[in-house]
């Protein structure tokens, strides 16, 4: 387990208590993890608890004419959030695009693993994940949340704003590379890891501590700064990034790994 100090003891035990309420429903669990703002580096006081876990079920549990449904969700009681994915769906998104389970599987807030699960899973994740349908994963976060704004110019709440940045900073990350790889989850490592201009990053810090600090960081303008960043960047991107070239035969292969991962595991059971 790997949790920070700040970690409430009744949050982390109601959390195991869903996850053995999984493991009674027929879940293996491969890794349970936190995402969210307190893995993406930007936690509030008061933030919630968001914990995500990948599962497998025994080959025996695939035999049957209906299947189990390929997600598990517990009601969101408090400030605790919990939910997980069969592996087969993390896999199948993983070669759409979706970053979600790149980052899952990233995440330096661990619950519980199996033993070199992620280390496993990273390595193929490495091979069959397209960076460049990554990066429109990215834009897509991005646009929906310009979308909801309307403008960089206006009042936002601040809190939220955060997921504006998240996406844009990691594009950034991805073009200074090539979109040859994919970024770290924690956004303060990619923004460490990131050029930017030194004025939009000091800023974007600034709000990172001071939502460290405040239960409700309220609404108000953007940030000068963040604001002007954020606008060339977000249209730089809109203009510029490209789709991804279609590979038949690479898609074949990536999908024969992804199927072949998918049946030691289940076969592990």
């Amino acid at each position: 387990m790997s949790l920070s100090a700040d970690f409430a003891p009744e949050a982390v035990a109601a959390i195991r208590a869903r996850l053995d309420t999984a493991r009674e429903q027929g879940a293996r669990i491969l890794f349970a993890i936190e995402s969210g703002s307190r893995a993406w580096g930007f936690p509030s006081p008061d933030s919630d608890y968001d914990c995500r876990f990948v599962y497998v079920r025994a080959v025996a549990d695939h035999l049957v004419l209906e299947q189990a449904r390929d997600v598990l969700e517990f009601p969101l009681e408090g400030e605790i959030d919990a939910g997980g994915w069969d592996l087969r769906k993390a896999l199948l998104l993983a070669l759409g695009g979706n970053a979600v389970i790149v980052e899952w599987a990233k995440s330096p807030l661990v619950y519980e693993e199996v033993a070199g699960f992620r280390r496993r899973l990273l390595d193929l994740l490495t091979e069959i994940v397209d960076p460049a349908k990554v990066s429109r994963h990215y834009l897509g976060l991005a646009r929906s949340h310009v979308a909801r704004t309307g403008s960089f110019a206006g009042e936002v709440k601040l809190k939220k704003l955060f997921y504006l940045i998240r996406p844009i900073v990691a594009l950034d990350w991805m073009e200074q590379r090539s979109f040859a790889s994919l970024p770290p989850m924690n956004m303060v490592d990619c923004l460490n890891q990131t050029e930017i201009p030194t004025w939009a990053s000091s800023e974007i810090r600034r709000l990172i501590e001071k939502k460290r600090e405040t239960r409700e960081l309220g609404t108000g303008p953007i940030p000068v700064e963040i604001a002007r960043y954020l606008e060339a960047r977000y249209g730089h991107h809109e203009m510029n990034l490209a789709g991804s070239a279609r590979d038949e035969a690479r898609q074949v292969h990536n999908r024969a790994l992804a199927t072949d991962f998918y049946r030691r595991e289940a076969e592990s059971q």
